[in-house]
C-alpha cells in the first residue's frame, strides 16, 4: 500500500467524472480521463496549484471547508465523503485512533445465539470473522477456512461458486475493505491483508485502484450452497457501539421463500453433521 491516500482517492475519483456530468463544456484534445485537475480546482473554489498539491501528496491535511467543496466539486456519497474527511484528518472524533478491538464480547455471542433461524457474525473493518452463530457457521462452511470475507471471495477457490453474482460481490467486499483505510490506513493487518490480496489477485488490484468506498448497511446476497443449492438472504448490518471497528452482521430470508426452507435445511444437515456418534451399548 502506498501512503498518499488522499491524493490517490482524489485522482481516482476526478477520473470518473466528465465534464457533463458536473455541467462544464468540454474544450481541447483531453489526455487524461474524466476532468482535468484544473477543472477541479474551479468547481471546489481553490487554486489549481493547491489542488495539485493535495493530489500529489505534497500538501495532506485541507481544511474541513476546502474538503466540503472538494466533495461537492467530485459529487460524493455519504460514504465516500465521510472517507475523504477521515483520509484528511479532518473528521471529529471524540475517540483515538486505535486498531478495532478483536474480542467479541460474550453478551453479544449470547445475542447471536439467539437467532438460531438466522446466521448471524461479528467482523471487523479488515473483514476478519471474529464470531459466527451455528448457522453462520453452516453458511460459510464451503471455505477452508472462513476466516475474512475479502481473503474468501478472491483466494478461496470456494468463492466463485459460492458467490452467485461473483463480480457484485467482489466489488462490494473491496469497497467495504477500502473504507477502512479511512479509519487506520496504518493497521499492520489492513496492509498485510491488501499487500497478500494484491500479490494474489488482479481482480483485487484492478477493483482496489478504483477507490470505490462503501459500508455494510443492508442489501440482497445470492449464493449457492453444496449442500441445499440456491439461497437469496438480505443482511442488516450494526455497528457495535462498546466495540468501535465491529459490526454484528444478520442474515435472513423472505419467510416462506424457497430460501428460508433451505435454510432451515442447513441448519438441521449442519447440526446432524456436529452431533457427537452415538456408543454402541456393550
Amino acid at each position: 500500500m502506498d501512503d498518499n491516500h488522499l491524493g490517490d482517492f482524489l485522482r481516482a475519483r476526478r477520473a470518473d467524472l466528465r465534464p457533463e456530468d458536473v455541467g462544464m463544456a468540454s474544450y481541447g484534445a483531453r489526455r487524461v480521463a474524466g476532468l482535468r485537475r484544473e477543472e477541479v480546482a474551479v468547481l471546489a473554489g481553490v487554486n489549481a496549484d493547491y489542488y495539485t498539491r493535495l493530489e500529489q501528496g505534497r500538501e495532506r491535511n485541507p481544511s474541513p471547508q476546502v474538503v466540503d467543496a472538494l466533495s461537492r466539486a467530485l459529487r460524493l456519497d455519504a460514504d465516500a465523503r465521510a472517507h475523504v474527511y477521515r483520509l484528511a484528518g479532518a473528521t471529529p472524533n471524540d475517540q483515538p485512533s486505535v486498531h478495532a478491538a478483536e474480542r467479541v464480547s460474550p453478551s453479544l455471542r449470547q445475542l447471536m445465539d439467539g437467532y438460531p433461524n438466522t446466521p448471524a457474525f461479528v467482523m471487523n473493518r479488515t473483514l476478519d470473522l471474529l464470531a459466527v452463530n451455528a448457522l453462520a457457521d453452516a453458511l460459510y462452511a464451503p471455505f477452508e477456512p472462513a476466516d475474512n470475507l475479502a481473503r474468501m471471495t478472491f483466494l478461496d477457490a470456494a468463492g466463485r461458486n459460492f458467490y452467485t453474482d461473483w463480480d457484485r460481490a467482489a466489488q462490494a467486499t473491496v469497497a467495504n475493505l477500502r473504507e477502512a483505510t479511512g479509519f487506520d490506513p496504518d493497521n499492520p493487518r489492513l496492509r498485510k491483508l491488501v499487500r497478500t490480496l494484491t500479490e494474489h489477485s488482479a481482480d483485487f488490484t484492478r477493483l482496489w485502484n478504483a477507490h470505490t468506498v462503501r459500508g455494510k448497511t443492508q442489501d440482497a446476497k445470492h449464493f449457492l450452497h453444496p449442500d441445499v443449492g440456491p439461497l437469496t438472504l438480505t443482511y442488516q448490518a450494526f455497528d457495535v457501539r462498546d466495540a468501535p471497528g465491529q459490526q454484528l452482521v444478520i442474515y435472513h430470508a423472505e419467510p416462506g421463500s424457497l430460501s428460508a426452507q433451505s435454510l432451515n435445511l442447513l441448519g438441521s444437515i449442519h447440526a446432524t453433521r456436529r452431533r457427537p456418534a452415538l456408543r454402541p451399548h456393550r
